[in-house]
């Protein structure tokens, strides 16, 4: 076949990465990422007395009353775009204290930097919502290592954590509709042993978020057909469900052990990088796996999940919110107006045109400035 006759596509050729580099450009940025991670490492002691000069700052009778409150009403949209209105009303009467930790790096500066733990306090006094007086949620940065039938290496990484149950005073007043609850109702069963599907927890679970979803659809049609916006007194969080339900929030079900080992092996392959010598790359295109294989990469707790962006959200309060939070303590007290809700004459101001007139005709005429 001449050039003539090759189709366009197969006579387009299109760039690529050199091959040479392909694999060198991999190993620099695993190396980049690792050096990140001990820059992580190395700050939880180097911002300790930071964070304890503010402790005691926000602990001061004048500060501590409002200061979260306040704090959570200005957040950054990463955070804000969570909290409904009943969350907002629930974290401004009852929380009193908030505090993150990086609790799986030790005292030598050794651990994993990206899991975290997070402490609201709450004054059940103050709460009419709920009676615990701390909700203290842990996320575990966990790793995976699967190999396909085809002996392709699959990695995965991310925050798991366990649910946490609030105790609700009233089930009317939980604005997880009962989520949250189904959660952990799941959770205690599997700690009992089974199957996870097999348990009727977890089919209630699954029936309740597909409930939930048919109605949210149903909704979204209806404003379709109406053409109409949320009104102004509601709003939605991208997750679909309350601030709350980030309590839920689990990921994937990986072990302690399962991630022991496959850090052990991550450190082993790294180690013969940095020794020059070759290891097989991760193949991270799915296209070829088999239906086996993909039953090895999905995990049943998906359809499970009642806050599917925990981890974002996770990673949004610990690294913008708290560590920012006198920046939005600060910014609360900043004067904002109502432009919307002002006429023009409030806005612009007395007439000065009509307090001329008013002044009558008799007063002399203003004087030429000079050039």
């Amino acid at each position: 076949m001449s050039g003539d006759d090759k189709s366009l596509l197969e006579r387009i050729e299109l760039p690529s990465i050199p091959e040479e580099a392909r694999s060198k450009i991999g190993h620099v940025q695993e190396a980049l990422e690792r050096a990140e991670l001990e820059q992580m490492r190395q700050a939880v002691a180097l911002f300790a007395p930071a964070y304890k000069q503010r402790e005691e700052l926000i602990s001061l009778p004048s500060v501590k009353p409002d200061f979260w409150a306040r704090v959570f009403d200005g957040a950054p949209a990463e955070v804000a775009e969570y909290i409904l209105e009943d969350d907002a009303a629930i974290i401004g009467e009852g929380l009193k204290g908030l505090n993150v930790e990086r609790f799986e790096v030790d005292a030598q500066g050794k651990g994993e930097p990206r899991s975290l733990r997070f402490t609201f306090e709450f004054d059940p006094k103050e709460n009419p919502y709920f009676d615990n007086a701390k909700l203290v949620k842990e996320f575990y940065w966990r790793k995976q290592v699967i190999k396909t039938s085809s002996g392709k290496r699959r990695v995965w990484e991310g925050l798991v954590s366990d649910p946490v149950r609030i105790n609700w005073k009233d089930a009317e007043l939980d604005p997880t509709k009962g989520l949250l609850n189904a959660a952990c109702d799941l959770f205690d069963a599997e700690k009992k042993g089974g199957d996870r599907k097999s348990l009727p927890e977890y089919e209630a679970l699954v029936k309740k978020l597909e409930l939930l979803e048919i109605e949210g659809m149903k909704e979204d049609v209806d404003m379709d057909d109406e053409e109409a916006e949320l009104p102004e007194d509601e709003d939605e969080s991208p997750a679909g469900v309350s601030f709350f339900s980030f309590f839920g929030y689990r990921g994937r079900a990986i072990t302690a052990e399962q991630n022991k080992e496959a850090v052990k092996e991550d450190e082993e392959r790294w180690a013969k990088i940095s020794n020059g010598e070759e290891v097989p790359e991760d193949d991270e295109d799915d296209e070829d796996d088999d239906d086996e294989d993909f039953e090895l990469l999905v995990d049943d707790l998906e359809d499970a999940e009642i806050f599917t962006d925990g981890e974002d959200l996770a990673i949004a309060l610990a690294e913008d919110l708290w560590t920012n939070a006198l920046k939005y303590y600060a910014q609360s007290f900043e004067a904002s107006f109502d432009f919307e809700g002002m006429d023009m004459e409030e806005l612009m101001g007395p007439d000065d045109d009509e307090d001329e007139d008013d002044e009558g005709d008799d007063q002399p005429p203003a004087k030429k400035a000079r050039n």
